[in-house]
């Protein structure tokens, strides 16, 4: 099933994890989606406004370190971390997938992807299924945005 724009959706996490398996270079990015991002290839610094030279994404390659543990669980972990931005930049964010260039890195030392391409959306269920999948983990994490105390 693809979307208005063409791209398909990933409707649960075994099948991104398949992605995330079979291609390396994918990222998922938080916003409006390609057809506002594209318009022009640059996400903004949020503190100081300074346009950065690529989109902020969050790669999705499984690191070494995670060796020989399940992929479903390294990508709701990516997911997860990051679950606070559709609350946080307002309505109309979501996850979608893209691939491209790392032209550098973030205030916050995440990717900034250049040559972008869309590869597809990451449906709702796919985020309540990680949210799901972290719960059950014997020492379940936060989300990456922890709020001082």
């Amino acid at each position: 099933m693809s979307t208005p724009d063409g791209l398909p959706v990933v409707h649960t996490l075994a099948e991104l994890a398949g992605l995330v398996e079979e291609r390396r270079g994918l990222y998922v990015r938080w916003s409006r989606g390609p057809a506002i991002d594209l318009a022009e290839v640059s996400s903004k610094d949020d503190l100081t406004g300074i346009p950065l030279p690529g989109l902020s994404a969050n790669p999705l390659d499984v690191a070494e370190w995670w060796q020989d543990r399940p992929v479903e669980l390294w990508v709701a972990r990516r997911l997860h971390d990051y679950g606070h931005l559709p609350h946080e930049k307002g309505p109309g964010v979501r996850p979608w997938l893209l691939e491209g260039r790392e032209a550098g890195r973030g205030p916050d030392n995440e990717p900034l992807v250049a040559e972008v391409g869309p590869v597809g959306w990451i449906a709702p269920g796919v985020i309540d299924e990680a949210r799901a999948e972290v719960a059950r983990q014997a020492s379940p994490w936060g989300p990456l945005r922890r709020t001082a105390g």
